[in-house]
């Protein structure tokens, strides 16, 4: 069984400070980097590190796979807990032909108060960071251009 990676960057505010002055360094806080492999209509990591070996050449296949199996896999799927803070989620394109993209938002009502992040682009064979400040709560996240399971994240602290 597979678990998220998580490790502590400097983020690049830090990176630049440290150019600046030794001092000015310590002034920005590090983010952690949580590691997601988007295969075919999963995530890896949540789903246990099982890559299922879905096949897809288009959402609409995603679509039928979760009608059958997302209900079922969403019950088994990790949830993330994590606590207040900044995150980096470097995201990760393995093997789906075309482009994704990557949404991280409140769950129900939280939508509206709660901090998310989302952006598409994650080109075939690429990995691209998403940074956030997240605040206690619940949340979900996904990827709507492959469609996956809306997987739970909490934050407590």
């Amino acid at each position: 069984m597979k678990s998220i990676v998580i490790r502590s960057i400097l983020t690049a505010g830090a990176l630049v400070a440290t150019q600046v002055g030794f001092n000015a360094a310590f002034a920005a806080a590090p983010a952690t980097v949580i590691n997601l492999t988007q295969t075919a209509c999963q995530f890896i990591e949540t789903e246990n590190g099982v890559d299922h070996g879905f096949r897809s050449t288009k959402k609409a296949d995603c679509k039928a796979i979760n009608a059958k199996s997302g209900a079922d896999r969403l019950a088994q799927a990790k949830v993330l807990e994590l606590k207040p803070g900044k995150y980096i989620f470097r995201v990760t394109n393995k093997n789906v032909p075309y482009d994704l993209g990557f949404w991280l938002r409140g769950k129900g009502l939280g939508r509206i108060t709660l901090p998310s992040v989302a952006a598409g682009g994650l080109a075939p064979g690429t990995t691209q960071d998403y940074a956030v400040e997240l605040k206690a709560g619940e949340y979900v996240y996904s990827c709507p251009l492959n469609p996956t399971p809306d997987y739970s994240l909490v934050v407590r602290g």
